[in-house]
Formats: structure tokens, C-alpha cells, sequence
């Protein structure tokens, strides 16, 4: 853990660069990270399973889906924003919000899986409201937990380690990935039930949630009380500007318009890889469904097996993302790009080959290619991005950097109205147009150019 050091914020030159971390506080940076992303894995793993159980029209499902990305660029510029103006003596600068997000978010995730178990009734609208509600403060609480990792990473870590740091950070991320989805197959082979009322969420969903709020809890408490953030003049002296610099204030618009061109090129391929994720979440369950089980059946035995096997598929997309995410850091840095691009081009070659097949074990060799590309997408952008901008608006710029990932996702949505029925209804054929997607973000990348903050 860093100790704070008496400096001058008007020292200059090589002497304002970010020391090197000890890799012990680069973990502990990240770690509460694992309980956050076991949050979004265990919602979007089992979020169209929940919602076509409680009687969600499955033709309707890119409604729900647009909600947690419409929060996400909602709070996160937000909390970056306020953010990078607080300081909180003993607390920091970006661990209050965490403290705050990981909070809501543990309600949310013990509320979100009873959905159905109100008596609200199979189908009904108060059931769906419900259910729209939760989802939409879990994404917000679980944004507001999660940017601040991000963020401190930006703030505390030097160019030589920070793709180290996010190749970390993306370690943690699907190792907590891994644990939450395969909470409901391993809870219903020990004997819990896979199966319920009609509109009911069974039980192997509902605890894997409450289990996942403890962790969240937990993880979050190691980082808060384990890092130490820089004081306002440490930060200001490591990123080479005055403390009455850090403190102007700029309008986000201006920042936009003078955002690097390198956070414009990269959201050009983010739009297609989270569009492509996107369809996998949403649809994902009822493809497994429809191809190995046949059918479409929410309520069916057959739809709840085949929700908890695309818990596994997640579980192995997670897994791969954690050992592909150790070969990515050790990558030099003009290895990046070429690494980017081949990443995606293997995730959208999984992502096309779900559509073909219909044995449940083949699948796993489709969801590893995906866990591939997954690990890049969590590991690059951040590292590129982070390169090209001085310290003066960090949070500001990773808050807005966001809307490349929540973007593509409400496009995706909305899309959803009118690509779901061109496809003839076929979940399967909404996986194969993901595929499409990622190939092209992988012929996107040579668009990039990379540049390193003065």
C-alpha cells in the first residue's frame, strides 16, 4: 500500500511521473472488482432466464436489456465527473462512491431474483414492473461500484504497469464471473431446486444471488480499506499539474469535442463488440434452449436445464477470459493491436459457430473463442485510452468513455424490435448476427492509433 510522501505540486519534469506500485496494492486496487463483476455475470447470465420465467414476451426481451446500459451512461460519466472534484479525508476520492454502489447494489441483488415469488402472477405487469425496476437500480448501484476501480487505476498507475493493471483487473473480473455462473448448475447438484411455481424464479437462481451480494460486499470492503488513494496534491504533483488546474472546472461537452481521437477510434470497435455481447446476453438461454433442448418452453424443465448449462457456457467464456487474460499482460505494447484484433476475430468465429451446433459439450469449445475475445475487451480499450490522457479529468473521461460500452448496447436493443422478427424469431440466428458483429469490430482495429499523454 502506497504511503503518502511530503511532495511539491510544482516540481517538474521526471519527477512528477507515477512511481511503480508494488504489485500486492495493484491487486488490491482491482479486487473489489471480483465481487462487482460476479453482479453483472449472475444478471447477465440469468436475466433473460428470470424475466421469460416471470412472463416476459420473448419478443419483447430487448426492453429489459435497454435499461441497465441506459443507466450505466447515465452514472458513470456522473461519478467520474463528481468524482474527480471530491476528497474525502480518510475515504479518498473515487472509494466513497464505491462504498455507496456496493451497498445498493447488495439490496438489489437479494430483491432482483424474487421477481416472481409476490404473488404478482405469471405475466403480469406488476410482475414485469417489478422485475424492470430492480434490474434498473442493481445496473446503477452496480456502475457506482464499479467505475471507481477503473478510475483509481487510471489515477495510480504508471504507463509501464497499467496494462499489467487491467490485465489484472480483467483477471479478477471473470474469476468472480466464473463463481457466479455456476452458482445455480452447482446449487442444483447439491440438491437445491432448478424448478418452481409457474413465474417463480427457482431457488438455485435466487441464492446464487444472495450469495453473490455477501462476496460483493466483502471484496469491496478489502479494496476500501486496503488502498490508500493519492491526496490531492500527490495526485496533482504525479500527473503534472497544479492543484488549482485539477480543480477548473470543464464542461463534459468541451471535454467530448476535445476528447484524443484515439477514444473516438476505439469506440468504433467497441460498438461492435458490445453490440454482439449484447445479443449473447439476451438471447443466449433461449438459443441453448431451442438448439440442445428444443425448445422455447420457459416454463418447461427442459428451459430451466438448459438456463443453468448456458450458466456453465458463461462459466467457460469466464474461465478462458481469466488464463487469456495472463498471456495478454505480458504483451509488449506494440504487440496490443495485432493481439486486439485476432482476439475478436476468434470470439466472432464462436459466436457464428452457436448457431450450428446442437450438442451441449461442443458448445464449450464456441463459448472458449467467445471467453477470448471477452478478456481483450476488458484488457485493451482501458490501456489504450488511459495512455493517451493526463491525469486532469481522468474520471471525467473514463465516465464518458463508458457510453462505447452502454451505447452499443441500447443501439442493440432497439435494433432487437426489428431484427428479432426478420430472423424469423430465432434466438440461434440473433447469436450469429453477434458473430457477424465481432468479425467486423476485428477489421475495425487497424483504425486505432495509439498516443501517450505528455
Amino acid at each position: 500500500m502506497y504511503q503518502e510522501q511530503p511532495v511539491k505540486a510544482d516540481v517538474k519534469s521526471t519527477e512528477q511521473k507515477l512511481p511503480s506500485l508494488p504489485v500486492s496494492t495493484i491487486w488490491m486496487i482491482s479486487f473489489g472488482f471480483l465481487g462487482v463483476q460476479m453482479a453483472f455475470s449472475l444478471q447477465s447470465s440469468n436475466m433473460g432466464r428470470i424475466f421469460q420465467t416471470i412472463g416476459a414476451d420473448p419478443t419483447k426481451l430487448g426492453f429489459f436489456f435497454i435499461l441497465p446500459p441506459l443507466a450505466g451512461l447515465v452514472v458513470q460519466p456522473l461519478v467520474g465527473y463528481f468524482s474527480d472534484r471530491t476528497w474525502i479525508p480518510k475515504l479518498g476520492r473515487r472509494i466513497p462512491y464505491l462504498l455507496i454502489g456496493a451497498i445498493v447494489a447488495v439490496i438489489v441483488m437479494c430483491l432482483l431474483p424474487n421477481s416472481g415469488s409476490f404473488g404478482f402472477g405469471f405475466g403480469s405487469m406488476t410482475a414485469l414492473t417489478f422485475g424492470a425496476i430492480t434490474i434498473l437500480f442493481m445496473d446503477l448501484s452496480s456502475n457506482l461500484a464499479m467505475q471507481p476501480f477503473k478510475m483509481m487505476v487510471g489515477d495510480m498507475v504508471n504507463e509501464e504497469q497499467k496494462g499489467y493493471a487491467y490485465s489484472i483487473q480483467s483477471f479478477l473480473s471473470n474469476s468472480g464471473a466464473v463463481l457466479a455462473c455456476i452458482f445455480p448448475f452447482v446449487l442444483t447438484v447439491l440438491g437445491t431446486s432448478n424448478s418452481a411455481p409457474k413465474g417463480v424464479v427457482p431457488q438455485s437462481v435466487v441464492i446464487s444471488f444472495y450469495a453473490g451480494a455477501i462476496i460483493l460486499i466483502v471484496c469491496s470492503l478489502i479494496t476500501i480499506f486496503k488502498v490508500k488513494e493519492y491526496s490531492p496534491s500527490e495526485y496533482a504533483f504525479y500527473h503534472g499539474f497544479t492543484d488549482k488546474t485539477a480543480q477548473r472546472e470543464s464542461n463534459i461537452i468541451k471535454l467530448l469535442v476535445h476528447a484524443p481521437k484515439v477514444f473516438w477510434t476505439v469506440t468504433v470497435v467497441q460498438l461492435f463488440c458490445w453490440m454482439g455481447f449484447q445479443y449473447l446476453w439476451t438471447y443466449g438461454a433461449g438459443a441453448v434452449a431451442k438448439n440442445v433442448w428444443q425448445t422455447i418452453d420457459p416454463t418447461s424443465a427442459a428451459y430451466q436445464d438448459a438456463g443453468n448449462w448456458f450458466g456453465i457456457l458463461s462459466a467457460v467464456y469466464s474461465f478462458a477470459a481469466v488464463l487469456w487474460s495472463l498471456v495478454l499482460s505480458r504483451l509488449p505494447n506494440d504487440k496490443r493491436k495485432p493481439a486486439y484484433a485476432f482476439s475478436l476475430l476468434l470470439g466472432g468465429i464462436g459466436f457464428g459457430s452457436v448457431f450450428f451446433i446442437h450438442n451441449q459439450w461442443a458448445l464449450i469449445v464456441s463459448f472458449i473463442l467467445i471467453g477470448i475475445t471477452w478478456a481483450a475487451m476488458m484488457t485493451f480499450p482501458f490501456t489504450i485510452l488511459t495512455n493517451a490522457l493526463s491525469g486532469e479529468n481522468m474520471g471525467t473521461y473514463l465516465g464518458l468513455f463508458n457510453g462505447s460500452i452502454c451505447l452499443p448496447q441500447i443501439i442493440a436493443s432497439c435494433a432487437s424490435f426489428a431484427l428479432f422478427p426478420v430472423f424469423g424469431s430465432s434466438m440461434p440466428s440473433m447469436i450469429l448476427f453477434s458473430g457477424v458483429m465481432l468479425i467486423i469490430g476485428a477489421f475495425s482495429v487497424p483504425i486505432i492509433k495509439e498516443t501517450y499523454a505528455e
